[in-house]
């Protein structure tokens, strides 16, 4: 269900960097929603915190490789940050300063992302509830019909 109460398949689908962690872990969810939408969206910040999370990590390649594969995917598209990505932030950023909202700059940003490209966010965070106008779908973080897969 979208954040306007709606069940429909939804046609473009951005992934937030925590979506990525609960795909990775295993959550049909997530799984099954990917597999319904048309296309998936990576805003370009998700790829660096997943980067750095990386490099932090001690599985590195193993984590590259999955984000590769899943990135050469024919529905996969990165959103690289533009000049219109940017003019997005700075309205997010203004209405979050004016509400007395503040969330990090990196949401802003993946936020600012996925309402230049008209898409729905799959999100575990709850930052983004407070952004006006962003399409998105926060799931809770409980992982229903995991697999294991260390």
């Amino acid at each position: 269900m979208n954040s306007s109460g709606s069940s429909e398949r939804i046609p473009r689908l951005a992934l937030d960097t925590s979506a990525w962690s609960k795909l990775r872990s295993g959550d049909t969810r997530v799984r099954d929603l990917i597999a319904d939408a048309e296309s998936v969206l990576v805003p370009a910040p998700v790829l660096g915190e997943l980067h750095g999370a990386f490099e932090l990590g001690s599985r590195t390649r193993e984590n590259r490789v999955a984000l590769s594969d899943f990135l050469a995917e024919p529905f996969v598209q990165v959103i690289p940050v533009t000049e219109t990505v940017a003019r997005h932030y700075g309205r997010v950023f203004a209405g979050l300063r004016r509400a007395g909202t503040p969330i990090p700059a990196n949401d802003m940003w993946i936020a600012a992302c996925t309402l230049d490209q008209g898409a729905c966010l799959l999100t575990f965070d709850h930052d983004f509830e407070v952004i006006a106008g962003l399409d998105h779908l926060v799931l809770d973080g409980i992982e229903l019909g995991t697999d294991d897969q260390d």
